[in-house]
């Protein structure tokens, strides 16, 4: 599923991914008290009659029913990841700017970037892409098999994996993933679909194999099953129509490195992660060097400009340089920080698919529904003065939502430009051809051809200023309205929203996902904009849905490649979403006591802590504070790795 990207400045210290978080604040207090306030409930007896109704996909076998002489492989060959050098311990220091809304991982107000450090970049699933190679490395998978012809992968899981309350990862908890995602207890239409839909069935060997089918042999049918994470049974024993409220704020055990422990919730106020000492993959091949930091402090500043400022304190580690103001304005290359040596400067060349930064136009809303305005607006943005003034020409335009997939990306599209002439006349086709004595436009109605722009990014508000003023030339009023992350983000599940301008992550997958966003699955129920999908757009195109359909259930390559094509023309031509910008690369400034390996990260990386690759030496930290304040320096480093870089 799509998570929403978070902002470009990192907020999250060398050691980390961090962004922004899109979260809500809550009163003080730990997070199991929440719990003990429900009545007990076991949803053990309805899952046992759900899997004897659906013998089809919930089978048992035995190891004996096991399939001889299949491929078996866990890439062994493949080269480690992180660095020997890496060091265990020491305290990194972040900010959030709003606190999450729930400690949970699937359902309501879930799809938050602080799911990142909750699920996506700590868990350990079934097996990961290496970061440089593609292909996969084990994670809670000791080994695995493809079986192609029968639309099959098979399992084995690693006998030592183990949940972080000690107990034992089985086939248990991958059938029970299967019950709990499929249920409407969690109120997640995506994860119901999916887990129905992409999945024929699981099949039970024993405690530690099993092997689910699928109903198509797609191109990465390795990735349907391997990036499964699985969830412990045990915990979700109270599964039931309080799901929401009664899981709100209750860490679920975790695979990965990291626990949040109910003492280290203080709603409104801060959270941390905590490694745990005895992890059970801690002398894992490829995880052995990475999750260093023992424990992760976030604390709540809800300000980027006074964050940067605690950022130049030393109070926080590490503080992204993407966007060209703080790169090249207030921490430029000469600044004092910098040039005496206290502060290192990185900026890393990545290589995957790129989020989808641009405006998303709700069709749902009035006017917006008509084609020619949606083109008119499109002619009305003035990207290539943002790309210039703003980004100081560091970024490029995207050409359409699914940039960065290589022959699945169309190859001849582009993003439609900036033209006043041609903007005008859309809007005159549209009935808006009258200038207002403030050169807006108007219709025979007196209806003004004024629209507000949403974001939840704060520090993108200068650049949607100059959108904004271009637009005029063109007769266009835009609005512009600045929202706390959470805020923002909420009313565009909603679709309570005009545009918003935002950016969903995507994963480094062989192609682009089309359902989630395209689909009119996401966009209506009982003849009302659908609430919590990722449809920003309100789009229902008959021809789209119909090939949306054909291409999740294609097995053909070359098929596929042709029906993403003529979908990224059909979303185009509909004019619902504005390309906005790419990012080649994302650069990040970090106090001296933050490290990484000596080619900084890996290829598919899309912010410097993906991969919890660095490390902390609190040693270091000391001696740096110290010696600025005797005014001591250190030899500046500044880095560019561009070994991944387009040619």
């Amino acid at each position: 599923m799509s998570d929403p990207i978070p902002s470009l400045l990192p907020r999250a210290t060398a050691a980390l991914a961090a962004l922004v978080l899109l979260a809500a604040c809550g009163k003080s207090g730990d997070s199991g008290a929440d719990a003990r306030n429900f009545p007990p409930q076991d949803v053990t007896a309805e899952m046992e009659k759900a899997y004897a109704a659906r013998p089809d996909f919930y089978v048992f076998k035995t190891i004996d029913d096991l399939p001889k002489d299949l491929p078996w492989t866990d890439n062994g060959d493949l080269p480690e990841m992180g660095s020997p050098k890496a060091k265990k311990g020491g305290t990194a220091h972040s900010w959030i700017d709003d606190y999450p809304r729930t400690l949970r991982i699937v359902g309501p107000d879930s799809n938050g970037s602080f799911r990142n450090y909750l699920l996506d970049d700590v868990t350990v699933q079934l097996a990961h892409r290496h970061g440089n190679a593609f292909d996969f490395i084990p994670g809670t998978a000791e080994k695995w098999a493809v079986d192609l012809p029968n639309k099959t992968v098979y399992v084995r899981l690693d006998p030592k994996a183990v949940w972080s309350d000690g107990v034992p990862v089985t086939t248990d908890d991958f059938f029970f993933m299967f019950f709990l995602y499929q249920s409407k207890y969690i109120q997640a239409p995506w994860y119901n679909n999916w887990y129905s839909t992409q999945y024929t069935s699981i099949t039970r060997f024993d405690d530690k194999t099993f092997s689910v089918a699928v109903p198509e042999a797609k191109p990465d049918i390795d990735a349907r099953v391997l990036e499964l994470n699985g969830l412990p049974a045990h915990f979700y024993k109270e599964l039931g129509e309080d799901f929401p409220m009664r899981y709100q704020w209750r860490f679920q055990p975790t695979t990965g490195a990291y626990v949040v422990r109910d003492e280290d919730v203080k709603k409104g106020r801060s959270i941390a992660l905590t490694r745990q000492q005895d992890w059970w993959a801690k002398d894992k091949k490829h995880w052995r060097y990475r999750y260093n930091v023992d424990r992760i402090q976030f604390s709540i500043i809800r300000d980027t400009t006074k964050a940067f400022e605690e950022f130049k304190k030393g109070t926080i580690d590490g503080f992204g340089m993407n966007l060209a103001d703080y790169n090249y304005n207030k921490l430029p290359d000469d600044h004092e920080l910098v040039g005496d040596g206290y502060v290192h400067k990185s900026t890393f060349y990545n290589d995957r698919p790129r989020p989808t930064y641009g405006l998303w136009i709700n069709k749902a809303k009035p006017l917006l529904d008509n084609h020619d305005i949606r083109v008119g607006i499109q002619h009305a943005m003035n990207w290539d003065l943002v790309l210039e003034k703003y980004f100081r020409g560091d970024y490029v335009r995207m050409r359409t939502s699914s940039d960065g997939f290589g022959e699945f990306s169309h190859p001849t599209l582009e993003a439609r430009k900036f033209d006043v002439d041609a903007a005008l006349a859309a809007f005159a086709k549209a009935g808006f051809d009258k200038r207002g004595p403030d050169g807006i436009l108007t219709d025979s109605k007196g209806r003004r051809l004024s629209f507000t722009i949403s974001t939840g990014y704060q520090e993108f508000k200068d650049m949607l200023a100059i959108l904004q003023q271009e637009a005029r030339k063109a007769g266009l009023e835009i609005k512009l309205e600045i929202l706390e992350s959470t805020a923002a983000w909420k009313q565009s599940q909603e679709k309570n929203h005009e545009i918003t301008f935002a950016a969903f992550g995507v994963f480094a997958e062989l192609y682009p996902r089309y359902w989630e966003s395209w689909h009119s699955d996401n966009a209506y129920e009982n003849g009302k904009p659908k609430p919590q999908t990722n449809n920003f757009t309100s789009t229902a195109i008959p021809e789209l849905d119909a090939l949306i359909d054909r291409y999740r259930k294609s097995s053909d390559k070359a098929e596929m490649i042709q029906l993403a094509h003529r979908m990224d023309e059909i979303i185009r031509e509909d004019a619902a979403f504005i390309p906005g910008f790419v990012m080649p690369f994302y650069r990040v400034a970090y106090w001296r006591w933050v490290h990484y390996p000596d080619d900084f990260n890996v290829r598919i990386s899309e912010s410097p802590g993906q991969f919890f690759l660095s490390w902390i030496d609190d040693k270091e930290r000391e001696e740096t504070l110290a010696a600025r304040r005797e005014g001591k320096t250190f030899p500046p480093e500044l880095k560019v790795f561009d070994q991944f870089k387009s040619r």
